[in-house]
């Protein structure tokens, strides 16, 4: 072996342990100076990194999401000619027997996403999903099927609660706090979209309290860009943790498939339907007997507030909570329960979403002053009957379902400030208030130069028809008039 003499490498030696020493010194003065950002940004250093996987939160979750089925048996009648009524015709065009053609039924079915949320086997889904289901069944991940019951449907916030028939215990999952999400959040949505079996899809918190939505009473959602179908409706949208955020339920689309923009049902919100079915399957919301509008930039520089924020109290009904909690016309509400009100909408979804016998905490502004009210929560009273009448007399009312208001009625409607007259709670498809146009929430005001006081007024109004019906009809605050012939 030849050995090199290492005297003629000293320079060089000299120029790297200078270069060294540099290097040294920027990397201690590195760790000295905060990082940035873009220094946080790390490459996976090892295998293990690398195999970062969301796999266990899908493990965790994905057994307590299920496939909901509903079915419901909808007849059809054939018009049938006046021919058809003789015996000779019937016979002519081969009826069997001689006998009319019986009316035809068949099954409807949907599909869609459900979630298990206890045990003993409740499931939570959308309303939309089992709307007019005569029968429902969910899957299991597991391919396991069962028969479920309906407990409660509240149409007002798109949700429904299931019981599975069968003996549990089931895999299910907890809720979340849905208040804890931020913007940016990673989120996960389980469901069934377009029937093809269970999918998971992964994604983040795009917004939230998003109020424009316009599939339920109460708009406040959470979007998220996780891919979102038809027939992911009411699956799950967990965090990383496993936990229950969200409700899935709709989405923006032109061409009915995800375009990164789906809308989430709160957590808060399924929460408190949750908590209605197990005490006796009615959602019950507070009164509050005030009514509020948005502050635009106008009214804001007429309040004198840097921006506009908050909701302005437009009206106060004597006797109320409202009242009593001594909320006054002007008040500017801008936190329930410390929790930033911004319009109408999520003032509605705060207030509403709080448990009856309790009290709500308002923190207003009057007259420049910040001040907080107790508000008791009470459900609306219903201070005349109902008497709910179906009208099956033919006239322009003809298949509709009508009630006399109360606040209790106008709250289950979805009315504001509207405590007196008959309503149309519902419209039947195929009766003549449906080809006129009305619609449920409609107040009838006059028929034919009369008040319309009272249920047991309308109906026996139908029942002497005349040749023309002039109506007003109250509707969204606004009075129409109409005539039918």
């Amino acid at each position: 072996m030849r050995l090199t003499n290492s005297n003629r490498f000293r320079p060089l030696c000299r120029i790297l342990l200078t270069a060294l020493t540099g290097l040294l010194a920027t990397a201690t003065f590195a760790q000295s100076v905060e990082p940035s950002p873009a220094d946080l940004r790390l490459v996976p250093q090892n295998e293990a990194q690398i195999k970062l996987s969301f796999a266990p939160v899908v493990k965790q979750v994905a057994p307590a999401v299920v496939n909901v089925y509903a079915s419901r048996k909808v007849v059809r009648r054939q018009r049938v000619s006046p021919f058809m009524e003789d015996p000779f015709f019937r016979r002519f065009f081969g009826q069997p027997g001689g006998r009319p053609s019986q009316p035809r039924e068949r099954v409807e079915s949907s599909l869609g996403s459900g979630v298990i949320i206890s045990a003993d086997g409740t499931v939570i889904t959308n309303h939309h999903v089992i709307k007019g289901a005569d029968e429902v069944r969910v899957a299991l991940s597991d391919r396991r099927e069962f028969d479920a019951d309906i407990v409660l449907m509240d149409e007002r916030t798109d949700l429904a609660v299931l019981k599975i028939r069968e003996e549990g215990p089931f895999e299910h999952v907890s809720f979340a706090s849905s208040d804890s999400l931020e913007v940016g959040d990673i989120v996960l949505a389980i469901g069934n979209p377009f029937g093809v079996g269970q999918t998971v899809t992964q994604g983040i918190v795009s917004a939230l309290a998003r109020t424009q939505v316009g599939v339920t009473d109460f708009q406040f959602f959470i979007q998220t860009d996780a891919a979102i179908n038809p027939g992911n409706s009411g699956g799950a949208l967990v965090d990383m943790t496993g936990n229950l955020v969200g409700i899935n339920t709709a989405i923006f689309s032109r061409s009915g498939g995800s375009n990164g923009i789906g809308f989430a049902i709160p957590a808060h919100m399924a929460r408190f339907v949750a908590q209605a079915a197990d005490q006796g399957g009615k959602v019950r919301r507070p009164w509050l007997g005030a009514t509020v509008q948005m502050v635009n930039a106008e009214i804001a520089e007429a309040l004198s507030l840097d921006r506009p924020q908050g909701v302005l109290v437009t009206a106060v009904f004597d006797g109320s909570p409202a009242h009593e909690a001594g909320l006054e016309v002007s008040d500017l509400v801008i936190a329930i329960e410390g929790k930033e009100v911004v319009d109408p909408n999520s003032f509605g979804y705060r207030f509403a979403t709080k448990m009856i016998g309790e009290t709500s905490e308002f923190r207003i502004v009057r007259e420049g002053q910040e001040v907080s009210l107790s508000v008791p929560l009470v459900p609306a009273p219903e201070t005349v009957p109902r008497d709910t009448r179906q009208l099956r007399e033919y006239s322009p009312f003809e298949g509709t379902t009508i009630m006399n208001l109360s606040p209790a009625v106008a709250e289950e409607i979805g009315l504001e400030g509207v405590f007196e007259g008959v309503v149309i709670a519902a419209v039947s498809r195929g009766g003549a208030a449906n080809q006129v146009g009305m619609r449920p929430g409609d107040i009838i005001r006059v028929v034919n130069s009369k008040k319309v006081e009272s249920t047991r007024m309308l109906e026996a109004i139908t029942k002497t028809p005349p040749r023309v019906w002039r109506l007003e009809i109250e509707r969204d605050g606004k009075v129409s008039k109409l005539e039918v012939r």
